[in-house]
């Protein structure tokens, strides 16, 4: 199966972090979120990926090079202005094309699913799109998506779907967050809009939807089988670096996927990597530094991030950004038994 990472988004609510790096290259324990993203998809069989491009480019390439799993085979996409989400699959259309069922994702979370098994039920639903949803008490915050009784969408953000058509959903019994993943088989990959530049679940697929043209429907993947963490602002970012979730497909703790840090300070609460300096009178607390930084001698620093040589302070525990009960799973594999998500 040919996968998608949407990685050419500016990253406006992370700034002023993403200055210095776009949001798919930040590091978290050591590793870009992107590198996280291509292991998850190696580790479920896949090994065609395409990545799309805007926002400083070269950060994202160069995590990339650095940390990526073997035998995957990369494709990039590089565009010369914003696309959006829907311009961007456009672009990538042909690729996509090469297998009868795509994945495309979105590239600024940390994500754990079970991939072969919801790729198998899109293919038993019979539907053209299915969106996969987290039931999640974040929803509130960033937007929910609605299904009817068959898994057929009625609703997304607060865009009712407009009657009229058998494809479309009826009466919504289910709600969802939606978790950046899209499965998307060949068939659906035609009817765009005139527009170069435009999003794909509210300019493309909503009007294919209430038209009949589409079938679009979700799976909903329960809190205890699932990880979805985003890192959309300094808080998100701070608090998965701190505080971060198992990643089971990975192989568990974060002992066993994250790259090479060291938790310093007194309460080893500041995630260091070896590469970076830090002289013995700094006093960091819950702090992350980035790779190659040097920090200057005496230097105090709290809830922040130390990035192109400067300290940039940063809450860990904003309202949205607060992680669901039982989003960690116990270290086991899952079995079958983005702009993250969210709406404006």
């Amino acid at each position: 199966m040919h996968a998608m990472i949407l990685a050419a988004g500016l990253g406006t609510r992370l700034r002023p972090l993403t200055d210095y790096r776009a949001k798919p290259a930040m590091p978290v324990r050591g590793r870009a979120v992107i590198s996280l993203l291509l292991e998850l998809l190696a580790r479920h069989g896949v090994d065609q990926v395409l990545i799309n491009l805007h926002y400083l480019p070269l950060t994202i390439r160069e995590a990339v090079e650095r940390d990526h799993p073997s035998g995957m085979t990369l494709h990039w996409s590089e565009e010369s202005r914003p696309l959006g989400t829907g311009g961007g699959i456009r672009r990538a259309a042909e690729f996509l094309r090469g297998s009868e069922e795509c994945l495309v994702m979105a590239g600024d979370m940390l994500l754990d699913i079970d991939i072969p098994h919801l790729l198998s039920r899109h293919r038993e639903s019979g539907r053209d799109v299915s969106l996969v949803l987290r039931e999640d008490s974040r929803g509130a915050d960033f937007g929910t998506i609605g299904i009817d009784e068959r898994g057929q969408l009625t609703r997304i953000g607060k865009q009712e779907l407009s009657p009229g058509s058998d494809v479309l959903g009826e009466r919504e019994v289910r709600q969802g967050l939606f978790t950046g993943v899209r499965f998307l088989s060949r068939r659906a990959l035609e009817g765009w809009p005139e527009d170069e530049s435009f999003e794909d679940l509210r300019d493309w697929l909503a009007p294919r939807i209430e038209k009949g043209l589409a079938s679009v429907g979700a799976e909903i993947v329960e809190i205890s089988e699932s990880v979805w963490e985003p890192v959309g602002t300094p808080g998100e970012y701070l608090r998965v670096n701190l505080t971060p979730p198992s990643l089971p497909s990975l192989g568990g703790d974060v002992g066993v996927w994250n790259g090479s840090v060291l938790p310093l300070g007194p309460t080893r609460s500041s995630i260091i990597p070896r590469s970076a300096y830090v002289p013995a009178d700094a006093a960091l607390e819950r702090c992350v530094v980035w790779d190659d930084e040097r920090v200057p001698a005496g230097f105090t620093g709290q809830d922040g991030v130390f990035a192109g040589n400067r300290f940039h302070p940063c809450s860990s525990h904003p309202s949205t950004s607060k992680p669901a009960k039982g989003h960690s799973r116990a270290s086991r594999p899952m079995t079958s038994g983005n702009t993250s998500g969210g709406f404006p």
